[in-house]
């Protein structure tokens, strides 16, 4: 597959949060040791991918932490 043409680079998300969770993904940016280290080799599909499984990895995050929220109480019927 031919890659296509950036006019502007592809940039990092970093996001100055520079923490590993348990899984070892940065909690700033959902990125792995492996992603975070090697970002200026990559070519700017490579980076796109990266953006991709990281927006993955942010959605899994939060759908796991709503679960783990407990249910908001409901407001009371006025009428």
């Amino acid at each position: 597959m031919a890659e296509q043409l950036e006019f502007f680079p592809v940039p990092s998300p970093c996001r100055g949060i520079c923490q590993a969770d348990a899984r070892g993904y940065c909690l700033g940016c959902q990125r792995s040791r492996e992603e975070r280290f090697s970002w200026g080799k990559y070519s700017d599909s490579e980076k796109r991918e990266v953006l991709r499984l990281c927006r993955q990895r942010f959605m899994r995050m939060q759908r796991v932490l709503k679960q783990k929220l407990p249910p908001e109480p409901e407001q009371p019927s006025l009428f």
